[in-house]
């Protein structure tokens, strides 16, 4: 493995932050908050000096030419030290603790949502900027915006691509993985000045446009309000980020195909045909049972179902009303929402729609099976007949998911969380949600955790965001020994 070539690529992502960095800079100035301009003065300083000792001990030689391992590393670093960088607002701030900073971060990045900002309120209007920045370089994915970005990695961007995108399926746009990236990044560019321009029509301030659509787009959840989009109290505003989040949680190699063919191609695609299907069933169920149970009217319960629907099963974590209070049902079904997750090749966390259609298909397959012994069974999907090593992946994905959420819940525990939260905690993070029920549900926050506890999540994040085997490859022993090229 050639280590200096992933030091060379850190460097680029240390720059890339950097300049960053300059947007929430200039509008402290404007706005006046000149101790917070100190603070990304000294941030900004710290990730040039960085990106300066990467360049010099780095070699960009060996980047049009990278290995699988050396495209893992270069993923999995490359978050840790975003998140490190991205933290360093916090710091100087005085607003977060180190690890409180770090999980901030962490979650922005990872388009999670969760805070460990108690108050929003006294925190300064150019550093919840940056805050809401952390989610929109983090929704398109570093390595993806890296690769648009930068062409000297040319064909060694495929390694990047494949540990960056996620779902099981990785169906191209076009041929060249850089010109993928840029044809992904202007499709997510255009969807955020879209939404900008429609919540500003809908009597959002530009500031606050600007922050829930980049949100919104990279379903992370930010706001720069303790309530949410509650604070808001507007159908209109909840309706149109609904809409959008329930698209930023689509495929986006799709929404290429519609510039070229139509709109027939969403309808045409199992995945999201399937997405759509399943969120409008869920906010039936949880319409019907709000309405019966806590006496909501009609349009209040469908509306507010339909945005928290669409709010967890895009993982985005916006909240419009507190479904702390909502029946057992109801939170069980958010729960299952925002494990399933959106769909492959989007911004969105979870496990992804296309998995559980496979899992789902498996079961069936294997149930009919029980009944006919001698019976050969394929397993179909979109038409296509599975090969058996794509069954077997996403049936050990899931078993992985599953045994990744008890084993941080524990480590979670022993930090001092309840076991209902520490479960619902961890899935939510993993998940890339934010908010959980409890204490760290609609209107708590994770400040009263633990330092270690917010890293154990911290974590969670992470592993969800790379999709749990990129992080992992890690832990094997032959990731470090080998010596050969793989």
């Amino acid at each position: 493995m050639n280590a200096k070539v992933i030091i060379y690529l850190l460097g680029k992502i240390s720059a890339g932050l950097a300049i960053a960095q300059l947007l929430p800079l200039l509008m402290s100035v404007v706005y006046g908050e000149y101790a917070t301009s100190r603070t990304f003065i000294f941030s900004i300083a710290v990730a040039v000096i960085l990106a300066g000792i990467f360049d010099y001990y780095g070699d960009g030689r060996g980047a049009r030419n990278l290995s699988v391992r050396e495209g893992i590393g270069t993923v999995f670093f490359s978050w840790l030290l975003a998140a490190a960088l991205g933290a360093l607002p916090y710091c100087f701030d005085g607003i977060l603790n180190p690890a409180a900073a770090y999980f901030e971060s962490m979650s922005g990045l990872t388009t999670t949502g969760a805070t460990a900002i108690a108050n929003l309120d006294i925190v300064s209007r150019s550093l919840l900027l940056w805050r809401t920045l952390t989610h929109w370089i983090g929704g398109i994915g570093i390595i993806v915006l890296f690769v648009a970005l930068l062409p000297q990695i040319a064909g060694g961007a495929v390694y990047l691509f494949n540990a960056e995108v996620s779902g099981f399926s990785n169906s191209r746009i076009l041929p060249r993985i850089r010109t993928t990236a840029v044809a992904l990044f202007y499709i997510y560019l255009l969807f955020t000045i879209i939404l900008t321009g429609m919540l500003a029509i809908l009597g959002m301030s530009t500031y606050d446009a600007v922050n829930h659509a980049c949100s919104a787009i990279a379903t992370g959840g930010f706001s720069p309000y303790n309530d949410s989009i509650a604070h808001f109290h507007s159908a209109g505003i909840e309706i149109v980020t609904g809409l959008f989040m329930i698209l930023a949680a689509g495929n986006f190699a799709l929404y290429y195909q519609v510039t070229q063919i139509g709109l027939k191609v969403l309808w045409h695609d199992l995945e999201f045909k399937s997405y759509i299907v399943m969120l409008t069933i869920f906010t039936a169920l949880i319409s019907i049972n709000i309405i019966m149970v806590n006496g909501y009217s009609v349009a209040d319960g469908v509306r507010e179902a339909f945005f928290q629907v669409a709010s967890f099963g895009s993982t985005t974590g916006y909240v419009s009303a507190d479904y702390d209070q909502w029946p057992s049902f109801s939170k069980l079904v958010l729960a299952v929402t925002f494990l399933t997750g959106g769909c492959a090749g989007s911004t969105a966390g979870g496990i992804k729609v296309c998995r559980f259609i496979v899992l789902l298909k498996t079961v069936m397959a294997e149930l009919r099976r029980t009944m006919h012994p001698q019976m050969l069974l394929n397993v179909y999907y979109a038409k296509r007949r599975l090969p058996t090593e794509t069954i077997i992946n996403v049936s050990r994905f899931f078993f992985v998911y599953v045994l990744v959420i008890a084993v941080l819940t524990m480590l979670l525990c022993l930090s001092g969380v309840d076991v209902d939260e520490a479960v619902f905690g961890v899935a939510s993070c993993i998940s890339s949600v934010g908010p959980a029920f409890g204490s760290i549900g609609a209107t708590g926050n994770y400040a009263g955790v633990t330092g270690m506890g917010q890293l154990t999540l911290a974590l969670a994040m992470l592993l969800g965001r790379l999709e749990l085997f990129t992080v992992l490859a890690l832990l094997r022993g032959e990731y470090w020994r080998s010596s050969k090229r793989w």
